[in-house]
């Protein structure tokens, strides 16, 4: 049987969601390629991996760099020639402590556009010939609870909390919808998930309550591994649909 591959952006930081995710499906036998801008952080993760008996390589990735996207499916297409699950995990930097449009900074919400929106777009559009290749991939966009401010109104105690991180999430929730249509004629399914709350940045000390990363990482394993029946173009809060 073809070993499974998994390839998930955003894979830099050992207490990052992206890693526990990386983890959970070595753990299932998949091999995992670990991606990040910086190439020797990823390699540092993946070879924690192989200590632990998984297959796990790593590769540099940049979503604001379509060349790195097109070097990675290069390089995927000539070492194991298919793409089981990509995880669209990357994210831009996350502005909390803007609680309003009125106040955004307009760079840092193209900033996000581009890492959490264009960057997802494009890299699905590079790695689609080794996604039809794998008899039925699967794409995880990871979304934020942030984004439901925009979609259902939420109140997070601000007019609009985070607006760059929000508005790009919002948008990467809308971008899944479109790319599940696109592909409904296909085995592909394009899901969303939120991970809600996660602790990933002790240093920070806002996360307080927060769940650990292994935890959050269960959604959004369950949204790679879904079978043929299995639902697309969803956003999902663990095994729960949201709006």
């Amino acid at each position: 049987m073809t070993t499974k591959v998994a390839l998930i952006t955003g894979t830099s930081r050992a207490l990052g969601l992206g890693f526990a995710v990386a983890r959970q499906l070595a753990q299932l036998e998949h091999h995992v390629i670990l991606t990040a801008r910086d190439a020797s952080r990823a390699e540092c993760l993946a070879a924690r991996l192989r200590r632990e008996g998984h297959q796990a390589t790593a590769l540099r990735l940049d979503l604001t760099d379509p060349a790195s996207m097109d070097a990675a499916a290069d390089h995927v297409a000539r070492t194991v020639g298919h793409l089981d699950v990509l995880i669209n995990n990357a994210s831009d930097a996350v502005d909390f402590t803007v609680l309003s449009a009125l106040d955004a900074d307009l760079d840092a919400v193209r900033s996000a556009l581009e890492v959490d929106v264009l960057g997802p777009w494009r890299l699905v559009q590079s790695m689609l010939p080794l996604l039809t290749a794998a008899p039925a991939a699967r794409i995880v966009n990871v979304s934020s609870v942030c984004a439901q401010q925009i979609a259902t109104g939420l109140d997070l105690g601000a007019s609009l909390r985070a607006p760059a991180h929000s508005f790009a999430k919002h948008a990467l929730d809308v971008l899944t919808t479109v790319l599940a249509r696109a592909l409904k004629d296909t085995p592909i399914l394009v899901n969303a998930v939120d991970p809600g709350e996660t602790a990933t940045h002790p240093e920070r000390g806002d996360e307080e309550g927060a769940r650990p990363a292994a935890e959050s990482a269960r959604g959004v394993v369950r949204a790679a591994t879904l079978d043929g029946h299995g639902p697309t173009g969803r956003l999902f809060r663990d095994t729960r649909p949201l709006p």
